[in-house]
This record gives structure tokens, sequence and C-alpha cells, in this order.
């Protein structure tokens, strides 16, 4: 590119995106249009806001609390939110060390802009005129009233210019410490790698293993087979290693990630987010973090969740203590008493014991699961409930050649939303699955239904030279979920963005994605889609059969697992005082009541547990069983009407999926149900006591 070129040259953030439906433009935005359309749209933002303050009408709902929301097409966050949302994708998805070093540059500015929006004293003036002194408004428009002045509060609008100055320091501080965080975690999951040259070291590993590690290795220009720290190559290798000291430094390098003595070491960050969340909220006027954060969520106060977290382990306790001594008692059978069970053992005899109790393997069930018959599953399951269909555009941008990206339309017809889907790891990708927005819906001040742009991302077994993607059953259940609230995202239909889809509180949040993973054992929906990807030949019946029979295989393991996380989570953020323990010893005792299976005093979980430090659950892990006991109660409805009722299916719709944060979700769940649910669908789902 010559330098004529380089100045004729748009930042293509900054045009009308000349793409299918306004995606982004992958294809030609380069690394340095982010900082220029981010300070670009600072200052827009700062502009529109002096526009605001300084109308001279009385404050109304339409001339301050619409212009504050983002909304119209015009609204002060679009050319901020267009940015802001890519390059958050790319953090996540498609990072590299410039895209790492920019965030680091760029946070404290965007945090600052933040905070010189919500502390804007006269800005909140107007807000709490409107909020004091409104005309009479819809249920919408109350709740994004109500989000708007709440949202300053809870931002410190009520402090005085001390306490706010002090606000902006912490804030800037938080944000910058979640972010290093997150990049330290990356590197340090991407640094280990186990090369293996003995095929005798490959003992007791599926084909798919071997060839997965294969071709890691020749893409690392090595000879032999690479395993690496990411979900699909660690989990088959602790699941089927007969090498035990092999799964011992596999587990090692797993659980010791961010706690060793390099620049990429958790703890002291850790400390810090938690201290700082704490000051945060006792600025505010909360005496807990906790107690700050579960204000706006369903549970509503810390004893309610402690309440949840305790019934489940009242409950399921018992039934997970006998799981795991089942579990030994196959470690003792096969090693003759000598050892001891430790953690790099747990995954692959509790293999054992459910080959020896229901003949079933994730390897006997991936050839069933090809990754695009199960596309093609995942989407004819969305078309026999609501009737969308999906087409695959390939004339739409996409930012690796591993995204899919498809438009998506309603049952009439019309044009809902645009899909995009990334599957497979790769080296600068996060690991996990998480589903994100490149625009959400809206409907603008002409009547024009805005529709989204969803995008969904995972770490799904690669295709090798030999065979295509061949999944498990358990990345099945992880596309289901991500593709739960993918549909959440796509059936939004309300007039303000910020309370459309996923815009909801979080422990109502996991309910749409949960709620689809129950269709994964399921022999009418497995029936659609599960065929031998090289005879065509249907999963047989007795294989179905087996997977339904298992599905409560180790269910109150890892309920207790997840009321491990719950119970830390809550230990680190119902601290009133400064928190100065040993983050290990603490993590230990933390979560000890709801610990089942052996671990280790030298192993860490809390400086890789993203979605308490840096993921936006702190205070909230809980909310996974919260919603798994609304989405277990929720499913039993379809079990009773048929699993593809449609007219279920469109009461789901309409009073869940498509209302996004319009409501209290109490009342969108009880309009769908009928009453208030409870843990009875869960506890049956799970096969407690039976």
């Amino acid at each position: 590119m010559n330098n004529d070129d380089k100045t004729r040259r748009i930042n293509p953030f900054f045009a009308e995106y000349d793409t299918p439906h306004g995606t982004p433009p992958f294809d030609k935005i380069m690394t340095e249009d982010y900082e220029e359309a981010f300070m670009e749209g600072i200052r827009r933002d700062d502009e529109e806001i002096e526009k605001i303050i300084n109308d001279t009408e009385e404050p109304t709902f339409e001339n301050t609390i619409i212009r504050v929301d983002n909304e119209n097409g015009n609204h002060y966050y679009d050319l901020l939110s267009r940015v802001s949302n890519v390059f958050s994708c790319m953090l996540s998805a498609e990072t590299n060390d410039n895209l790492d070093n920019l965030a680091q540059k760029l946070s404290p500015i965007l945090t600052k802009h933040a905070n010189d929006v919500r502390l804007n004293k006269k800005l909140f003036e107007r807000v709490k005129h409107v909020y004091e002194h409104h005309r009479e408004l819809t249920d919408e428009e109350q709740m994004l009233l109500n989000n708007c002045y709440d949202g300053f509060v809870r931002s410190g609008a009520l402090l005085d210019d001390e306490g706010k100055e002090h606000l902006r320091k912490l804030t800037e501080e938080a944000s910058l410490l979640g972010l290093q965080f997150s990049q330290n975690l990356l590197k340090e999951n991407k640094a280990f790698t186990l090369l293996l040259t003995d095929e005798n070291d490959l003992d007791g590993l599926p084909d798919s293993a071997r060839e997965a590690a294969a071709l890691a290795a020749k893409e690392a220009g090595k000879e032999g087979w690479l395993f690496t720290l990411d979900q699909p190559s660690y989990g088959p290798f602790m699941t089927y290693s007969t090498r035990r000291e092999l799964r011992e430094k596999m587990y090692m390098a797993k659980n010791t990630v961010c706690i060793h003595d390099n620049e990429q070491n958790n703890i002291d960050i850790c400390k810090r987010l938690i201290n700082l969340r704490r000051e945060i909220a006792q600025m505010l006027g909360y005496d807990t973090y906790a107690d700050y954060v579960l204000k706006h969520r369903m549970a509503s106060n810390v004893a309610n969740v402690y309440k949840l977290l305790d019934d489940l382990t009242c409950a399921f306790k018992p039934y997970a203590l006998k799981e795991v001594e089942e579990v030994e008692d196959t470690m003792r059978k096969d090693v003759d008493g000598k050892a001891t069970m430790q953690p790099w053992d747990f995954a692959f005899y509790s293999h054992k014991l459910k080959m020896e109790r229901y003949n079933l393997d994730a390897e006997m069930l991936r050839p069933y699961f090809e990754l695009q018959k199960v596309i093609g599953g995942v989407f004819g399951l969305a078309n026999k409930l609501y009737g969308i269909t999906f087409k695959e555009n390939k004339d739409i941008p996409v930012y690796h050649p591993d995204v899919k990206a498809y438009e998506v339309f309603d049952a009439d017809g019309s044009y809902l939303a645009v899909f995009f889907a990334d599957f497979h790891p790769r080296k600068g990708k996060q690991g996990g699955a998480w589903m994100t927005e490149f625009q959400g819906q809206w409907i603008d001040s002409k009547g024009q239904n805005v529709r989204p742009h969803v995008s969904v991302v995972m770490n799904l077994t690669k295709p090798t030279s030999e065979k295509p993607a061949l999944l498990t059953l358990g990345e099945v259940e992880t596309f289901l979920h991500e593709f739960g609230h993918s549909l959440h995202g796509m059936f939004a239909n309300t007039r303000f963005e910020s309370l459309s889809g996923t815009n909801v509180w979080w422990d109502f949040v996991e309910l749409p994605s949960q709620f689809m993973e129950n269709y994964a054992v399921e022999k009418d929906f497995l029936r659609t889609f599960a065929f031998h990807y090289q005879t065509g030949e249907p999963m047989p019946d007795e294989l179905i059969e087996r997977i339904v029979r298992s599905r409560n295989f180790m269910a109150a393991y890892a309920c207790m697992r997840q009321v491990s996380f719950g119970l830390l989570d809550m230990a680190y953020y119902t601290k009133h005082d400064a928190f100065d323990d040993d983050i290990i010893s603490f993590e230990k005792e933390a979560w000890k009541k709801a610990i089942v299976a052996p671990q280790l005093d030298n192993t860490c979980m809390t400086v890789q547990f993203s979605h308490i430090m840096a993921g936006g659950y702190a205070a909230g892990y809980y909310s996974y069983k919260w919603a798994e006991v609304l989405d277990a109660d929720a499913f039993s409805v379809f079990k009773k009407n048929g699993i593809f009722d449609k007219a279920t299916a469109r009461s789901f719709r309409d009073n869940i999926l498509s209302r996004g944060g319009t409501e209290h979700p109490m009342t969108l769940y009880k309009r769908f149900r009928g009453c208030e649910p409870t843990i009875d669908a869960l506890v049956e789902r799970s096969g407690i006591g039976k």
C-alpha cells in the first residue's frame, strides 16, 4: 500500500458497513483502526452529552432517558459500541500481542470515559428529574428509566466530589486488572504443551485423540504427538491415558496455571480485585460486594444464595460421596488397592466405571456426531420448535476461516438475524465457550426493527487430515448451551437495545442456554441428526437407550462441583474486611463442605476462575445452579406437552426469549409457567433418590 492509498483509506468503523445486513467488515479492519475509532467514539459521546445537558427544555423521558440509552442508530454509543463489540470479540477469539498491548493502553481511557458519563453531575440531575417527574410509562419504559437511574446511582452519582474521584481510580484499576488476569491466563494456558515421541506413551488414547495430537505436532513443526491444555486435547487425555505419570503431569500443568513464579502469576491480581470490588461496594453504601451485586438479581440477597447452595448440598452430597466411593472402588480393583486415588485418576476411573455399568464411551458416540450433522441437528431443532431456518452466506465477512456466517429467517420467511459460529481452538483464542453480539436488537425512531448479529464461540474438536470434526456428547451439549444463548439474542423483540436479548439479570440469563442442553439426551432429537459419518447409518436405538440410561452418571458429583465454585465465589465477595488471606488455603477452606473428591494443597482454581475474576460473574456464579432449577422446571412442561410442541415453544419464545429484560424475570417466567419453580424437577431429572 503506497502513501496515497493510506491517505484515501477510510477507517471502516466510520463508514456505513457495505456488507450483507451491515455486519462488521472484518476483511477491511486493520489493527490501527481500533484506537482511532475508540477515540472518535469517545469524542462523539462527549459531544452528544454536552447537547443533552445543555438542552433548555425540561428533562423528559424522550429528551433525556432515550438519548442517554443507546437507541435510534444515532445514540451516543453508536460508534463506540461498533468498535467495542468487534474489539472485545477479537481479544477473546483471535488476539495477538498487538491487540493485547492496545487493550492495556485503552482500558484506563475507556473506563475513564464510562466514569465521565456516569459521574456527570448535570447529566444525572436530568435523569433524576425524569425519575421523579415523568409521564405515565409503559412497563418497558419504566424498566429503562429504573435501570438508567440505578445505573448512575450504582456508579457513584450520589457521592461527593472526593468520593467520585476515588471511585474513578478504583474502577479504572479494576478494569485494567481484569484485563491483565485474562491475558495472563491465555498466555499460561498456551505456554504448556506435552510432546510425546514414544508411541507407547499413547496407550489407552483413542484414534481421535492421537490424530488430533499428531496434527497439533505437525502444525507446531514438531515430530510426534502434541497435547495442550485446550479442552479437546486435555479432556480425552485425562479420560483415556493409561500413563498415570503423564496424567499427573497434565493435571498439574492445568491446575497450577497462573501460580508459578513468573509474570503470569495471578495471585496478587485476584487479591486486589477482591478488595477493589469490596471497597467499591462499601463506598456505594453496601456491606459487601455480594450485597451490591444481588440487589439486581433474582436471588435478591446473600441468604437466598446460600439457601440454594445449602439445599443442593443437602440433597446431592450424600449421593456424590457414594459416586466418588464407587470410582475409588473401581480404581482399587484395577491396582489391587496399592494406590490412593488422586485428582488425575478421577476422570480415568469414572470412565472405566461408566463402561462397566453402561458399556458407553464418548468415543463410541463420536462417529455419530460429525460437526456438520450436529449443526444440521441443532438448526433443525430450532426449526421444529420455532420454525426458523439458517442459510450460510459466504459473502458475509468473517474474522477467521473457521468462522461460518448464517442468515437466519423467521417462520414467515422474514429476516431475523445473522448468526456467526466459531468452532475450533487455536493459538489466539481463549478456552471455553461463549456467546456475544456484534449488534443488538432495537426498534428505531422510524419503527424499523433493527435485527441482531449474534456470535457463538467454542473450542470443539478439530477435523484432521483423515476425519472430519467428530464431537463428543459433551461438546454437543456445549453447542446446544451456547446456541440457547444465541436464540435469546436472535429472538429479541424489544424497543430498547439495553433491554433486549441477553440483557437480563445474570441469574436468569442461563435459563435459555441450559434449557437447550436438555435435548442432548432426548432420543427423538438424536434420531434427527445422529448418523454415522462413514456409513450414514442412524445411531442404533440400543446405543441411544444407553445414553438415556447413563444421563445421570455422576450427576450428584457434577452438582457438588458447581456448588463448590458457587461457595468459593460467595466466600470472596461476602468479605466485609480487607482480604489478605493466602489465596490457595482460603480456597480450600471456602469450598470444603462441597468437596467430595481428593484435592491437592498446591493447586489453585481461583487464579484461573475467569467467571468471577474477569468475566462478570463475581458474586454471581451461583447463577448456573439457580438457572438449572428454572431450566429443569421449564423443560418439564415440554416433557409433558411434547419436546417439539410448537405451542409450548411459542409461549417460551413470546414470554421469555423475546422479552429480554423488559420486566422482572420472575414475572416473565410465571407468565410462561403459570407458577414459580421449585427444585423438584431438577431433583427428579438428576435421578436423586432412585
